[in-house]
């Protein structure tokens, strides 16, 4: 029998002690160590995970100037946001850890992809599910696939002799917080499990060229559970971002080894799975049958993908002696500025009342480039006066009351255009090619003047 011990381990970074410590040595933080009963044996075990028909190869020290540039070869995906997410297909090789809220619908998405890999061959682990249940949310969705295995498993020893005798082409786990390895003695999900096992994963992935995606749990504060050394060892971290009471859910990228971290996919919760949004811009603006205050239209721009947002502001007197900010989707922060710049150079008594502001859809925007929609949606809201349902808004408003350029103007403007906005409100600072469009731009320069043109 081999010898039982045990270990501390540090929950923010994965780092291990022989005793407990009150401070990490490795990340800083304090209070971050558990006991976990550890128990190692020797074994040639991790022999299993290597197809057969590779090899490694030998490796030497190059100079960097002799390596050959080429592109990354990746695999196609029918899925267009997913595609567009992960930088243009799946690396061979990648490893990508999908995290959400439980029931916000990561393994629908997941074994919607793998059933859309006619071509490959595609093992699904499941360590939280039953084929039979599995199979009951396949019957849901409108995609076939011939090659789609399951297994259903939670033992990395029993999973790696699957993979070495079926080969799979790409692998997706749900999730990496029910798999157990036999070498440590511990429960499923703790921080030591998932270190191993991910760890196997990973070097089942390197050496056989294989795309894993992994299903990740989150914690209450909205992080991914396990230690945040899972973070560092994959590829790319993708988080479903979503509402359950809202049918649009939003992919996004944290971390990608292969692309963009900028770029998002938006989906569409249906009884048949999750439908791709190609034109997020009309789901996200609300039609309305009469003219409504504390509505604006806001151009913003998230990766490659220009959008059009709607604002939605409400300005109500304070009944209590603290006024109330709130917003949702929008940076609390930026707000109380916006209301002290709208106090200070327009005059408006914003200290007296209580300012609510949303951005329909669900969606959460950090681009400064929604300022000036955000005051004209507040302001509209103040004064009781609706705004042009034709009109959008582009500009970032400086702590002077000053509204600055922002960037990539042209794609915004040919996004307003499209959809058939007739005027648009931006920055004079912006340089914009004369003729090239036929909405009316509107330049201002201050929010005063900005403020008078709109509500005279």
């Amino acid at each position: 029998m081999a010898k039982v011990s045990t270990s501390f381990f540090c929950k923010n970074c994965g780092a291990s002690s022989a005793k407990w410590v009150g401070k990490c040595s490795s990340c800083g933080e304090w209070n971050t160590y558990v006991e976990e009963v550890i128990q190692k044996e020797k074994t040639d075990y991790k022999k299993t995970w290597k197809k057969e028909s590779h090899s490694l190869s030998v490796l030497k020290p190059v100079l960097l100037k002799e390596v050959e540039q080429g592109s990354e070869e990746r695999y196609p995906v029918k899925d267009i946001e997913l595609s567009r997410v992960l930088g243009g297909g799946i690396v061979p090789g990648s490893v990508i850890l999908i995290g959400g809220e439980p029931g916000i619908g990561k393994s629908t998405l997941m074994l919607q992809i793998a059933l859309q890999f006619t071509d490959k061959k595609v093992l699904y682990i499941s360590g939280e599910e039953s084929d039979t249940q599995i199979k009951m949310r396949a019957e849901r969705l409108p995609f076939r696939n011939d090659q789609c295995y399951l297994f259903t498993e939670v033992s990395t020893q029993k999973i790696g002799k699957a993979l070495q005798e079926l080969q799979p082409d790409i692998v997706v786990v749900d999730s990496i917080q029910t798999l157990q390895s036999e070498l440590i003695d511990s429960t499923p999900g703790s921080i030591s499990q998932i270190k191993e096992t991910a760890g196997d994963l990973i070097r089942f992935a390197k050496e056989t060229g294989t795309p894993v995606f992994l299903i990740g749990h989150i914690t209450k504060d909205g992080t991914l559970a396990g230690p945040k050394l899972l973070e560092h060892m994959v590829d790319t971290v993708l988080q479903f971002e979503g509402d359950r009471h809202h049918v649009y859910r939003i992919l996004r990228t944290t971390k990608n080894r292969f692309g963009s971290t900028s770029e998002i996919g938006i989906y569409e919760m249906q009884g048949s799975g999750l439908r791709e949004v190609s034109n997020p811009s009309e789901i996200l603006i609300s039609q309305r049958d009469e003219a409504l205050s504390g509505v604006a239209i806001s151009a913003t721009i998230e990766g490659m993908r220009p959008l059009l947002i709607e604002t939605q502001a409400l300005v109500s007197t304070a009944v209590y002696g603290t006024p109330q900010r709130n917003s949702n989707g929008y940076d609390t922060k930026r707000l109380n500025m916006l209301l002290a710049i709208l106090e200070k150079k327009c005059g408006l008594r914003m200290g007296m009342q209580d300012v609510f502001v949303n951005i329909a859809g669900g969606l959460r925007v950090e681009d400064p480039g929604i300022d000036l929609g955000v005051v004209a949606a507040i302001v509209s809201s103040y004064h009781n006066v609706s705004v042009d349902s034709k009109i959008a808004f582009i500009g970032e408003v400086g702590l002077s009351g000053e509204i600055r350029a922002v960037s990539r103007i042209e794609q915004r403007i040919s996004e307003a255009e499209k959809l058939g906005f007739t005027s648009i409100y931006l920055s004079k600072f912006n340089k914009i090619p004369k003729g090239k469009s036929s909405i009316n731009i509107v330049e201002v320069s201050k929010l005063e003047d900005f403020l008078n043109y709109l509500f005279g």
